[in-house]
């Protein structure tokens, strides 16, 4: 017969074991986040500037990170160009690079929809009294435009930490590789463990997540507030 299914996480290690694949998913997700939000900011700036070239690559950039599947995007940065170039990554060095670039992709476009939301007029007025280009995003664009990112930053901020459940396909050892191997090496004690484990992941991600959410939706409603206010 089989064993509770809750006392899968206490057949040795398996608990800490599980919180160790958490930590591999959430430093993955927050190193893409802060590299790839800092390279989407700078990309998203070179958006807004006149050069059409320079607009037409970036645009091209984006909608090559948007269109193709992430787990096509994993395979192809792990398995195919490493054989290619005759080069070799750790998994975990892959899926920072993949969701770094993701990130950067996405975050280009909420910062340029940022930037080119501000009021025409207030750009001019800028121009008249003398600002610089740097100094126009300084104090001009940037301070007006910063409230429009965060809500959408954050929602992608989700997206990134959600998807990096596909790690488990380039053999990162993630919190749903770990799940995976307990319960196959489990699977005749408990039956029913699958359910336990998944259901423990499940809440893990929802720890994550749901915060980043909720602070959202709250940042959503108090910009509407203060645009109607």
């Amino acid at each position: 017969m089989g064993h509770s299914g809750i006392s899968i996480f206490f057949e040795g290690a398996n608990f800490l074991r599980l919180l160790g694949g958490l930590y591999v998913s959430a430093k993955i997700a927050f190193l893409s986040i802060f590299f790839g939000g800092i390279l989407g900011i700078v990309l998203g700036v070179l958006r807004t500037l006149h050069n059409p070239l320079l607009r037409l690559l970036l645009r091209l950039y984006l909608e090559f990170f948007r269109i193709v599947p992430t787990i096509v995007l994993l395979f192809l940065f792990y398995y195919i160009l490493p054989q290619s170039f005759n080069i070799n990554y750790k998994a975990d060095t892959v899926g920072t690079i993949v969701f770094s670039l993701w990130m950067a992709a996405e975050m280009s476009d909420i910062v340029r929809g940022a930037l080119i939301s501000v009021p025409m007029h207030q750009v001019e007025s800028g121009k008249a009294i003398g600002l610089s280009t740097v100094q126009l995003y300084r104090y001009v664009l940037v301070p007006q435009s910063v409230h429009l990112m965060i809500p959408a930053t954050i929602n992608l901020m989700t997206r990134i930490i959600k998807t990096t459940s596909l790690l488990l396909l380039i053999s990162v050892v993630d919190v749903i590789n770990v799940g995976q191997q307990i319960i196959e090496a489990n699977s005749h004690r408990y039956q029913d463990g699958a359910f336990w484990v998944y259901g423990f992941i499940f809440i893990l991600y929802f720890i994550l997540c749901y915060p980043l959410s909720r602070l959202a939706r709250r940042l959503e409603r108090r910009g509407k507030a203060g645009a109607n206010g």
